[in-house]
């Protein structure tokens, strides 16, 4: 069997649908989350004393913003994915500068490449995290694997 990913979207662009505010808090508790100890994302007094406006958010962090712009390419129908059957394959992150709280965030999601290979499809997707002033914040790039179906296995005939 085969998934049934439109691989006509390649090449699609999905704008921002608005920002999200970076706050604090979220960025202490995904911190707290990953284990990332370094003061600068937990005391904004270190991360101002490392010159940055308030807490850094770990690296990994431009992730979870990823995530939420993805989800316009899984929900949209017309792309034909099963969630369910979504497992992800690799994330590579390019930084332009650390994000922080306070910045407002904007995700514009691009649906890169998409293939079929051994009736899996592998979508590589890239999310441009930039401040709601336009400045790049980073390029989070995807490849999420979308699972074939199941076989159907033949019921029984009762005895």
């Amino acid at each position: 069997m085969t998934v049934t990913v439109d691989e006509s979207f390649a090449g699609r662009v999905y704008p921002s649908t608005g920002t999200t505010l970076v706050t604090a808090d979220t960025v202490r508790a995904f911190a707290r989350a990953v284990r990332a100890a370094h003061p600068s994302h937990h005391d904004a007094d270190a991360a101002r004393a490392a010159g940055h406006a308030d807490v850094v958010a770990p690296p990994t962090f431009a992730v979870t913003l990823a995530q939420a712009a993805e989800q316009q390419f899984v929900a949209d129908p017309a792309a034909g994915i099963d969630f369910s059957r979504v497992v992800h394959g690799e994330e590579q992150f390019t930084h332009h500068r650390p994000i922080v709280a306070g910045d407002e965030v904007a995700a514009e999601l691009h649906v890169d490449r998409v293939r079929v290979v051994r009736g899996n499809a592998m979508v590589t997707t890239r999310v441009e995290l930039s401040r709601a002033d336009g400045t790049a914040l980073s390029t989070v790039v995807s490849m999420l694997v979308v699972r074939a179906p199941e076989p159907a296995t033949p019921t029984e005939a009762p005895a």
